[in-house]
């Protein structure tokens, strides 16, 4: 068994490890009374938080174009005499495949059909009208580019830099300690980090759920080997335990080289559905729903449905921020580990610019040749959507275009990649989270991995349970929503980490002033 040089952490490893399972068993019982309970106060938080969620993830942006641009930007995480921990493929390929990598594979094709189809009521458009493809295209673009991972880079910027620079905790209290002081450390952190661990949790275990249920339908789809409770298991310990073995091997092993082979699959799959699919209008959709996007920004990035009552910005844009926002904070705590020896500017431009500018680009060939697809061919994809769930939308699309059968082959083992790239990072990071940092901290990082592994193997078997628990007899949806409900508590935590960042940028501008009126002093 493997031996901790630090003692678990039991405010943050027990209560979430209690609660997750106490909701499984209470959905057991009564899975209707579960669901009620739980969706009532996800839409009361959607409901009466919406200004706040759409006001505060606008801020997020603006905040880190401004820290960007500032002298901060200069600022290199860990001094100046700090090392890299990876090359800068390795570091962009861990950061796309942590985050939102796992949905883009499924969403791109399946979301777009309920815009296409149900646009929201403000908007004025008929079903399936061009107005409406326009809104699917750009929405997209909102749902899965800079704004998501703006809440993804806020919390882990300002984690990053009191980590490395001022020496604090591992923990999400030592990103808060700058501008909240003490009352974020010791018990306060460890309450923090226990409500933001409960949510990652969830949520893995949700995504695990349904990732598990996608490829047990595409596996079913071309072998015949059905989708009950042995198939979901099957593949649920797969998924799980490659996850685990990834992350024990460490971060320079399993968790960068897998990264790296599924951001490289990534692109082998764009550059083929882009140039079997119409690659024409995949460019001049593109291009003219990138302009809708960035023209009406401050409108979409603000819109709650007050106005009008429609409630599609609480089901689809405000819903994504809070679940965003539920996996933030504790990834964010791998981000900004890894980020060591690179300056903030280069933070920003690998965690936000470069893969928000993959995600449109990613969005316009898959959500545009669906788009195009399902228009053209009396509603095909549509008509997937409905018979048979979102899931199978994404492999109708590839059955359609040449190559099917390597395609969609492919196609699953890249959806199982990607979760295992984003279970392994986080696996990590909540690992890393449950035992004491105390003296590991000087020690190397894939020290500090292996010291951790009990903790791993615990929590990686945890969320596998938990998946094919809720997958096989009770559904998905509960764990679901109790993951999102960890949207508002997340909230409340990544903007008082954008405050820190906002105190790091005009601190960065108070001293560049400094500098300038002392050089100006010697000068003359």
């Amino acid at each position: 068994m493997p031996s901790f040089k630090g003692s678990i952490r039991p405010l943050v490893f027990w209560p979430p490890f209690i609660l997750l399972i106490t909701a499984v068993l209470v959905s057991l019982v009564n899975l209707d009374q579960f669901l009620a309970v739980t969706t009532a106060i996800n839409n009361w938080i959607l409901s009466s938080f919406s200004w706040l969620f759409s006001l505060a993830t606008l801020v997020m942006v603006l905040t880190l174009i401004a820290v960007f641009f500032s002298p901060l930007g200069k600022t290199r995480i860990g001094g100046e005499a700090a090392t890299p921990l990876l090359t800068k493929w390795r570091w962009f390929s861990i950061s796309l495949c942590t985050t939102v990598a796992i949905g883009i594979m499924f969403w791109a094709t399946a979301e777009p059909m309920y815009h296409l189809h149900y646009p929201p009521a403000a908007l004025g458009a008929e079903a399936d009208s061009p107005e409406a493809m326009r809104f699917a295209l750009s929405t997209m673009f909102l749902h899965w580019s800079f704004t998501p991972y703006s809440i993804y880079s806020v919390p882990a910027l300002a984690f990053a830099l009191a980590y490395y620079n001022h020496r604090k905790p591992f923990s999400l209290g030592s990103a808060l300690s700058p501008v909240f002081g003490s009352a974020v450390e010791g018990k306060g952190g460890q309450i923090i980090d226990a409500i933001a661990l409960y949510t990652l949790v969830a949520g893995m275990a949700a995504s695990l759920g349904t990732g598990a249920l996608t490829l047990a339908g595409g596996v079913d789809k071309y072998f015949g080997t059905g989708t009950g409770p042995i198939v979901l298991g099957v593949l649920t310990a797969l998924i799980v335990l490659s996850a685990v073995a990834s992350a024990a091997s460490g971060l320079h092993r399993g968790i960068a080289r897998l990264s790296s082979l599924n951001t490289r699959i990534f692109f082998v799959l764009a550059g083929f559905v882009f140039i079997a699919g119409p690659t024409g209008f995949i460019l001049a959709g593109g291009v003219e729903a990138l302009g809708d996007y960035l023209g009406n920004f401050f409108q979409k990035s603000l819109t709650t449905g007050a106005l009008s009552g429609d409630a599609w910005a609480q089901g689809w844009t405000i819903f994504y921020w809070a679940n965003w926002l539920a996996w933030a904070p504790i990834t964010a705590l791998f981000l900004g580990k890894i980020a060591r020896g690179y300056t903030v500017r280069q933070f920003l431009l690998v965690n936000l610019v470069a893969p928000s500018v993959f995600a449109c680009v990613w969005m316009s060939i898959f959500a545009g040749t669906a788009l195009f697809m399902d228009s053209n061919n009396d509603n095909m994809l549509f008509n997937a959507l409905n018979d048979s769930g979102p899931e199978t939308v994404v492999y109708t699309m590839l059955s359609n275009l040449p190559l099917a059968g390597i395609t969609a082959a492919l196609f699953i083992f890249t959806s199982f990649l990607s979760y295992v790239t984003a279970a392994d990072s986080n696996t990590e990071a909540i690992a890393n989270l449950c035992v004491q940092d105390g003296a590991e901290r000087m020690a190397s990082e894939d020290e500090r991995s292996s010291n951790s592994l009990l903790m791993k193997i615990v929590w990686g078997g945890s969320i596998g349970a938990v998946a094919w628990v809720m997958t096989s007899f009770a559904g998905i949806d509960g764990i679901k929503m109790m993951s999102n409900l960890g949207g508002l508590p997340a909230l409340l935590v990544v903007m008082g980490c954008n405050v820190v960042l906002v105190k790091y940028l005009l601190d960065s501008r108070t001293v560049a002033v400094q500098q300038d009126a002392v050089a100006s002093a010697q000068a003359v």
